[in-house]
C-alpha cells in the first residue's frame, strides 16, 4: 500500500505537488455519484496521512494496520537507487525489471513518474509496460495524467486502453474503455477468465517483540512468480455470491507442469447500481502448510491447515458484452489481505533474484496451534483485472484463458468441468517433488 500513499502527505501538499490540474476534469462536470465517490476516496486517502484533513471518530480513519506497519518497517530490498535504475532498464528478466521499477516508485523519488515512463517507452514486455502504467496511476496527481496521455495512441491496444482507464480513474474515479467488440466462447467452465494484476506489500515480523518489521513491495510479476498468476473466474449465475480465483505457479514442479492452487470465494455483493457490483468476499480452503516456507518442500515438515483470505472491491459491467442475457464484467479492482509465512533464513542477505523464485513463500493462518506461531507476515495489497485481446485479432476475449478449475474450485487439468479428484483444490505435493 505504500506506493499508493506516495506524494499524498501534507508536506507534498505544501510543496505544491498537487498543483497543475488545469487540464483535469472539473469536479462540477462530474455526475453526482461520481463526485461523491471521488470526494470520499480523496478524503479517505488523506485521512490515512494526517488527522487534520478529517473530522470525527479516529477509529474510522486511523486504524489501517498496513499503514501503521509501513511507517516503521525497514526495506528488505536494500539495493541502491542506481542499482534499481540499472536493473529496471537492463535486467534480462522482465519480472526483475518490473520489480526494480516498483521498488523505485515505492521510494517516492521526485523523478519516479518520469523514470516509469522511460521504461514503458523502451521495454519490450507488454506486462512490464502495463504494470508500470499502473504504478504511475498509484503515484497519481496531474503529472501522472499528463504522462499517461503519452500512451493513449500506443501501437499495443492494451497499453492504450490501460492508459485511458487509468486517466479516467484519476479524473473521475470511474474506468473508461475503448470500443472494441468482445468474444465469448460457449461451453467453457467459466463465463469469464480475468487476468489479475496484483501488487502487495509483504510486512514481515522480524522478532517476537513486535518492534521490528521488514517490508518487501512485490510487483505483479514478482508476486505471480512466488504465489502464482491469478485469474478471477466468475459465472453470471453465481457471481454475486461466489467466484473462483484460479492460480498457477510456473517452474515449481519437476516435470514442468504448472502448480495449480484454486480458491473458492464467497460473500456479498451490492447491486444497487445496474452498471457495477461492490463486493466483499472471503475464502477458507484446506492447504498443506510447508514449514520450510517453500511450496512443495516438506523438508521441515508439513501441516494441514485451513487458510483464509479476504478480497473486496468493485466490478464494472460492459453492456455490449452479453453473456446469458446479462452484461459481462469488463473490469475489476479492489484490495485484499491475508497472512503468510516467510522463512527469514531463505531471504536474509539474498539477492532479489534468489528471493523471487517459484513458491518461495506460503500463505498461512493464525488459527492453527502449529501454524499460528509460525505466521510472521501480513499481506496487504491491491488488484486490478481487465478483459484483454489475448490472440491479437482485435476482439476482446471474455473467457479464453486456461484455468484449471471446476466451478467450485476443484482441480480440473483438462478443463472439462469435471474434477480430477473430487474435493482436491491444490496440487498434491506428494507426487510433485523437486529434484
Amino acid at each position: 500500500m505504500a506506493i499508493d500513499l506516495c506524494r499524498k502527505s501534507p508536506a507534498d501538499l505544501a510543496e505544491g505537488r498537487t498543483n497543475g490540474w488545469d487540464d483535469a476534469v472539473l469536479l462540477e462536470d462530474l455526475a453526482t455519484e461520481q463526485r461523491e465517490a471521488l470526494n470520499f476516496a480523496y478524503r479517505t486517502t488523506l485521512s490515512n496521512v494526517d488527522p487534520r484533513f478529517v473530522a470525527g471518530d479516529p477509529a474510522a480513519w486511523a486504524s489501517d494496520f498496513g499503514y501503521a506497519l509501513d511507517r516503521v518497517a525497514i526495506r528488505l530490498d536494500n539495493r541502491s537507487n542506481e542499482d534499481l535504475r540499472t536493473a529496471a532498464l537492463e535486467h534480462p528478466d522482465p519480472a526483475m525489471r518490473e520489480q526494480a521499477l516498483f521498488e523505485y516508485a515505492d521510494r517516492d523519488h521526485e523523478d519516479a513518474i518520469e523514470f516509469l515512463a522511460q521504461a514503458i517507452r523502451q521495454d519490450t514486455d507488454r506486462q512490464v509496460r502495463w504494470d508500470a502504467l499502473w504504478a504511475i496511476e498509484k503515484l497519481g496527481g496531474p503529472e501522472a495524467i499528463t504522462t499517461l496521455r503519452q500512451f493513449l495512441n500506443d501501437p499495443d491496444p492494451e497499453i492504450a486502453e490501460w492508459s485511458k482507464l487509468f486517466i479516467s480513474e484519476l479524473q473521475t474515479g470511474d474506468p473508461a474503455f475503448d470500443d472494441r467488440e468482445g468474444h465469448y466462447t460457449p461451453g467453457r467452465t467459466f463465463d469469464e477468465t480475468i487476468f489479475l494484476l496484483i501488487h502487495c506489500d509483504l510486512y514481515v515480523r522480524l522478532d517476537p517483540s513486535n518492534q521490528h518489521w521488514g517490508k518487501i513491495s512485490l510487483a505483479p510479476q514478482g508476486l505471480a512468480r512466488i504465489y502464482g498468476q491469478a485469474h478471477a473466474c466468475p459465472n453470471v449465475a453465481t457471481r454475486e455470491r461466489q467466484l473462483v480465483i484460479a492460480k498457477t505457479i510456473e517452474g515449481l514442479h519437476a516435470d514442468g507442469t504448472p502448480h495449480v492452487d484454486n480458491y473458492l470465494f464467497r460473500g456479498f455483493t451490492d447491486r444497487s447500481r445496474r452498471d457495477r457490483g461492490n463486493f466483499f468476499f472471503e475464502s477458507l480452503v484446506p492447504r498443506p502448510f510447508f514449514k520450510s516456507g517453500r511450496a512443495d518442500d516438506p523438508s521441515e515438515g508439513v501441516r494441514e491447515a485451513n487458510i483464509g483470505f479476504a478480497r473486496y472491491g468493485t466490478w464494472h459491467l460492459e453492456p455490449k458484452f452479453q453473456v446469458h442475457g446479462e452484461s459481462a464484467i469488463r473490469y475489476v479492482r479492489g484490495r485484499f489481505q491475508g497472512w503468510g509465512h516467510v522463512n527469514l533464513s531463505r531471504v536474509a542477505g539474498r539477492p532479489i533474484e534468489e528471493i523471487l523464485v517459484p513458491g518461495n513463500g506460503v500463505l498461512s493462518t493464525l488459527h492453527d496451534p502449529e501454524v499460528g506461531p509460525m505466521t510472521n507476515a501480513f499481506i496487504l495489497g491491491t488488484f486490478k483485472g481487465k478483459l484483454n485481446d489475448w490472440d491479437g485479432d482485435g476482439v476482446i476475449d471474455l473467457n479464453s484463458r486456461h484455468v484449471y478449475s471446476t466451478a467450485d474450485g476443484e482441480i480440473d487439468s483438462d478443463q472439462d468441468g469435471i474434477p480430477d479428484q473430487p474435493g482436491l483444490t491444490c496440487c498434491d505435493w506428494t507426487g510433485q517433488q523437486l529434484p
